[in-house]
């Protein structure tokens, strides 16, 4: 118990106190190293280069640099012009424009700052001029992008898989039901929200004609996920060498197709995907080291016993698990919060029967309810700053988005088909 509080004390305090989550779990392991073994202190460093020596983790940046690019060079635009028009008409149309149109990027970006930032950038304005409450209009595409971390291709995901070791690709496949349930619910939400509020729809239902106009015009866009996604679920290429083909394509797209990414656009998509990349592969490095700390420690052994010794009724337990994923994301950012919690839990879910796809999914769905709760909530941070909303004026509404989300974690803690079914029909 006294390296348990020992570890995560340090962390925590830390975190706290302002130094960077990625630090604070490196300061946290090597203190404890130090101070509760006779490893030698080089354990760290090695350890953190064997876990970022890893194919699957080029991925990452790929598909970061894919998700800038699609909103530099207008394909993102174009995906939001085609969702106008198919459901624009509807009571809540702008609303649900920008849920559709966040499952449509969340398919290529696999990042939910990436979707809220460019959906959000286009959506808010357009909301706005249609009468919307504003803060309404922010929190919607901030709570529409957390999809972009269940939806394949999910960099959190990746993460998760490199952890553990388990496939990537069935982890993208078990994310499938899951993260359109995700905007089904949201969507659902927002006809209702939007009912109550007096949004009415703008236009009148589209004619097969503008349907198909508008189709054209966002063919190069929409093409994307079924050509990086199909070649992923086909077997012609692994999700690494997909991340690649979809900044390629997008590239291409951008630039010669609709000529909107300039080579200036392009080298700020550059900087930003190096910039994000570098703090992520650190954490995921000191991550291999607080994991292997973990592990010498029987830490995991430790809290399944606790957790055990509170209920051991499956139901309960996983109700407990979800409850303290809950916490944990409303203070703590997806990737080491990933980092932190799947080599503990991955012992009791396994013991109990549960795939580790399964909880992959789990927690990523924590993940993403979090990222639209207090205090964090990244994608209500980023949509306050698209929007120049305060963020307190967003949490209002994000409770009900909140609610919805909840749905489809039910569904995946419960139902395990709701992940599964995918992966073994794909599988056979």
């Amino acid at each position: 118990m006294d390296v348990l509080l020992s570890l995560f004390g340090i962390f925590l305090v830390l975190m706290f106190i302002g130094v960077p989550i990625g630090y604070s779990i490196g300061i946290a392991t090597v203190v404890c190293f130090w101070w509760f073994t006779a490893t030698p202190m080089t354990i760290v460093a090695h350890q953190a280069v064997v876990q970022t020596n890893s194919f699957t983790l080029m991925a990452i940046p790929f598909f970061i640099l894919a998700g800038n690019i699609m909103g530099a060079g207008g394909i993102s635009r174009r995906i939001v012009n085609f969702a106008r028009v198919l459901i624009g008409y509807v009571t809540g149309g702008v609303a649900l424009v920008a849920t559709l149109a966040s499952v449509m990027f969340g398919a290529v970006s696999g990042s939910a700052v990436a979707t809220t930032s460019a959906i959000g950038s286009f959506m808010i304005p357009e909301m706005e001029e249609e009468g919307y409450d504003k803060p309404f209009g922010a929190t919607v595409c901030a709570a529409a992008g957390t999809m972009g971390v269940v939806l394949p291709p999910s960099i959190p995901l990746v993460i998760y898989g490199v952890v553990v070791n388990a496939s990537i690709g069935d982890l993208f496949i078990a994310g499938i039901i899951p993260g359109l349930l995700m905007g089904v619910c949201l969507m659902v939400a927002c006809y209702f929200l939007c009912k109550k509020k007096g949004y009415t729809g703008k236009g009148e239902k589209p004619t097969l004609k503008a349907v198909w106009k508008a189709f054209l015009g966002a063919f190069w866009a929409l093409l994307a996920p079924f050509i990086i996604l199909g070649g992923i679920y086909t077997g012609f290429f692994t999700p690494t060498e997909a991340s690649a083909v979809a900044v390629f394509y997008c590239f291409i797209v951008g630039k010669f197709i609709y000529r909107e990414l300039t080579w200036k656009k392009l080298y700020g998509c550059l900087v930003q995907a190096v910039s994000i990349t570098g703090a992520t592969t650190f954490m995921i490095g000191i991550s291999g080291s607080f994991a292997l700390f973990l592990a010498m420690q029987h830490i995991p052994q430790i809290m399944a016993t606790f957790m055990l010794s509170i209920t051991d009724n499956w139901f309960l337990l996983l109700l407990v698990m979800n409850i303290f994923m809950l916490i944990v994301g409303m203070v703590v950012d997806n990737i080491p919060a990933t980092i932190i919690l799947a080599p503990i839990f991955l012992p009791i879910a396994v013991s109990f029967g549960m795939s580790p796809i399964t909880l992959g999914i789990m927690i990523t769905l924590n993940k993403a309810i979090s990222f639209i709760t207090p205090p964090y909530g990244i994608t209500l941070n980023m949509a306050s700053a698209v929007s120049k909303v305060p963020l307190e004026h967003l949490f209002k509404n994000a409770f009900w988005f909140v609610i919805a989300l909840l749905i489809p974690l039910l569904l995946v803690m419960y139902v395990p088909q709701t992940t599964m079914f995918l992966v073994e029909l794909m599988n056979r």
